[in-house]
């Protein structure tokens, strides 16, 4: 009996993602960066679950005609985290800023609100992260992990609640949020690493400033993303001072 032809399905072709009138918030921008206050919610680069609506798509549509300008982003967030995202306007800027970051010219702070009081109240955090075997959808601290990295600074207490500065030496997925957890500080409102808030539906974590020297001009730069309200709301219910 004559064997029964094997026969490959080829894959999908992986759509192009397509300029949509997506309003975003811009904090700066010249003709070689944009700066984009991302709300918590909005995914910031298309994948097979949000193919429309997210922030790249909004990108596509502001420079759609200004040219063959292919915008790039440099510094990803999760969806449910807040603030500023850097986009570079060529793949020449995009790779002259990573140059600028791995000679430690850039630098990202986020703002955080966390479970418990950080001890002490400033330091570093140096732990190896990798995705978990178990769940691909979770980063866990384990020694076969990449070298990670994050410094941290208490700027506010109320011994159960905190307001702690991050900045990130490396970028991980899921850094802060992973390391704070591991240390006994979760990130309120972090269901994946942390807990439910009451009244936040997200975990209290915002990237909130960028500090860089500009990949053309060479003039230092600092861009600044207002905490938005819900955050703000947060941390008056705790009487938090900044």
């Amino acid at each position: 009996m004559p064997e029964t032809p094997v026969t490959f399905q080829p894959k999908p072709e992986r759509r192009r993602p397509e300029a949509e009138d997506v309003p975003l918030s811009v904090l700066y921008e010249d003709e070689f960066l944009l700066a984009i206050d991302k709300p918590a919610g909005m995914v910031v680069h298309p994948t097979y679950k949000n193919w429309s609506g997210t922030l790249l798509n909004g990108l596509l549509w502001r420079v759609r005609d200004q040219g063959p300008i292919v915008p790039s982003i440099i510094t990803r967030l999760d969806k449910q985290t807040s603030g500023l995202v850097l986009v570079a306007l060529s793949a020449v800027i995009h790779a002259q800023v990573q140059r600028d970051a791995a000679a430690g010219l850039v630098k990202k702070e986020y703002l955080a609100v966390v479970e418990g009081a950080p001890s002490p109240d400033s330091g570093t955090i140096a732990l190896p992260l990798a995705r978990s075997p178990e769940d691909r959808r979770r980063v866990v601290v384990t020694d076969s992990g990449q070298p990670s990295e994050t410094r941290y600074e208490v700027l506010s207490t109320t011994g159960d609640q905190s307001v702690v500065r991050c900045e990130l030496v490396t970028g991980r997925t899921h850094q802060i949020r992973v390391h704070l957890a591991h240390n006994g500080w979760p990130i309120i409102g972090d269901e994946v690493y942390g807990t439910p808030h009451p009244s936040l539906n997200r975990q209290a974590l915002h990237a909130w400033r960028l500090r860089l020297t500009h990949p053309v001009t060479r003039q230092p730069l600092e861009i600044e993303a207002p905490i938005p309200p819900d955050l703000r709301q947060v941390m008056a219910d705790q009487n938090f001072t900044l």
